[in-house]
């Protein structure tokens, strides 16, 4: 319908940008994607180019306006979601001085070392993050590459970088949203401020940090001939937006207190509504992050890696099938076969270390097999493994929130699509698990902040709430649940104790 109002979402992500323009409706009219490219020069180098990125989100731009046609010119407000950490060092004119540089790029990790030996509680108890990442890039620049940090004017996160080159603003507009600053290292998450205790402490230059603002802040807006070029309105508004993580929590319609949704992703990760930013100094079995509305706040948990895990396990002990789609129907079924607990096999699968709490030691375990367990024990345990994992932090959430009860947790991403893990979940949980009719959350949230910023929704929560439903359950069964309840003490248990030897192992010639 000609005249209908769109609004268009970027997801910066790490393997690909992708692009969607919505109506309120909550209806998809165009999206594209385009393949973000990168550099591996040598071990721990993952290197993305800003202007390898930008050319990325333009190309996809451009492809999703050539599908709009002649709708484009109902494009109302562009918003940006996508990767929560990193930091990428920008010069004056904007120019890409360090490249985005992500987790993956493990560069910093001695300097991540040090300064959690020294701030671990501070960065805790006031940036609420058991993982910063921000503040280690900064050191790590700052003392391998002085010449070229002493180019740079801001430290950045992607949306506000590409917000800064497409609307060609000066340096010091430069801006970052509050649902990003958790992982930098370097904000009061209480205040959704920069900390001065903290930047002073790890000698961060405050002035090369970005504004904070809110998710539905308008950064800026689309140059005339960038709009031309793109075949956009020229000073089309560009929202800040949110983080993926949060932006999923906008299109997945949780945003009542209380109200969590697990994304079973390439960084599993549980994300529960809260009033007020409380964290559990003993167990730090999450982090917090400010809520889009810039008023509540997300208790988060990602378990490292725990999709790359499973993706990783299926391919390599199941690769004599045809395809990776038939690898995962044959563990599946082969996993569906066992009984809870895995006949006393358990895993640990946090190949990568764990963030929450952070441990870099750990490394994957399997434990207690016999000459009776099969494949499909493996494969089992390891999905009981991060099960029992989410399970632990639930408890924590549960015990600081306890006002929010054992609420029912929405799930999505590609491990919904199981045939096992969701009804595991459940029992070892002991909470219900509901499926999404939707599953582009993050894109259609985007999309929602992009009008809530330029005051196309009187009530967003009341918009997000109409255009997701729930579909199937997964129920508890409490004999299930009590047996692993048992499991759950044991798995907290190894953890704490293989600290050491993990540690041992790791510093074997």
């Amino acid at each position: 319908m000609a005249g209908k109002k769109l609004f268009m979402a970027v997801d910066l992500g790490t393997s690909f940008v992708k692009t969607g323009v919505y109506d309120l409706e909550g209806k998809l009219h165009a999206g594209a994607s385009e393949a973000v490219k990168d550099e591996r020069p040598g071990p721990g180098m993952f290197i993305q180019r800003g202007d390898m990125l930008y050319s990325s989100v333009l190309n996809c731009l451009k492809k999703t306006v050539q599908a709009l046609g002649e709708e484009a010119a109902d494009v109302c407000a562009m918003a940006f979601t996508g990767q929560m950490a990193g930091s990428i060092g920008v010069d004056e004119t904007w120019g890409d001085v360090t490249g985005w540089s992500c987790t993956m790029d493990s560069r910093y990790l001695p300097y991540a070392d040090k300064q959690r030996e020294e701030f671990a509680d501070e960065m805790f108890s006031i940036g609420g993050t058991n993982a910063p990442v921000m503040c280690s890039k900064y050191d790590w620049f700052k003392n391998d590459f002085p010449a070229e940090h002493a180019r740079i004017a801001k430290y950045l996160l992607l949306n506000g970088y590409m917000i800064g080159r497409m609307s060609k603003q000066k340096i010091d507009q430069a801006k970052i949203d509050a649902t990003l600053i958790t992982w930098t290292g370097l904000a009061d998450i209480a205040n959704h401020q920069w900390s001065e205790k903290l930047c002073k402490d790890m000698g961060v230059d405050m002035a090369l940090l970005p504004e904070i603002t809110s998710s539905t802040t308008i950064g800026g807006q689309l140059e005339e001939s960038l709009a031309r070029e793109l075949g956009l309105k020229p000073g089309l508004p560009l929202v800040m937006g949110a983080g993926d993580k949060v932006s999923g929590c906008v299109g997945a319609a949780v945003l009542g207190e209380g109200e969590m949704i697990f994304e079973a992703s390439s960084y599993g990760a549980i994300s529960c509504l809260v009033d007020e930013a409380r964290l559990d100094a003993q167990k730090r079995n999450y982090d917090i992050i400010s809520a889009a509305d810039g008023r509540l706040y997300y208790a988060h948990k990602y378990i490292q890696g725990s999709g790359i895990v499973i993706d990783w396990f299926a391919k390599e002990f199941f690769g004599g099938e045809t395809d990776t789609k038939a690898a995962f129907r044959k563990a599946e079924e082969l996993a569906a076969q066992v009984t809870p607990g895995s006949e006393h096999l358990v895993s640990i699968g946090l190949l990568s270390g764990s963030a929450m709490p952070f441990d870099s030691e750990v490394r994957g375990m399997f434990l207690g097999h016999s000459l009776n367990h099969t494949l499909g024990h493996f494969y089992r345990a390891l999905l009981e493994g991060f099960s029992y994992d989410l399970a632990l932090t639930l408890r924590s959430i549960c015990a600081q929130y306890p006002q929010y009860g054992t609420r029912e947790i929405k799930l999505i991403g590609g491990g919904a699509k199981s045939s096992v893990w969701p009804q595991m979940l459940a029992d070892v949980t002991g909470h219900t698990f509901r499926l999404l009719d939707r599953d582009d959350v993050a894109l259609w949230g985007a999309a929602l902040l992009a009008a809530a910023g330029v005051g196309a929704l009187d009530d967003l929560e009341d918009v997000a709430r109409r255009r997701v439903q729930t579909t199937r359950a997964f129920i508890p069964r409490e004999e299930n649940t009590r047996i692993y309840a048992h499991y759950i003490e044991f798995y907290e248990h190894c953890m704490h104790q293989m600290h050491d030897l993990y540690a041992r192992l790791n510093r074997l010639a």
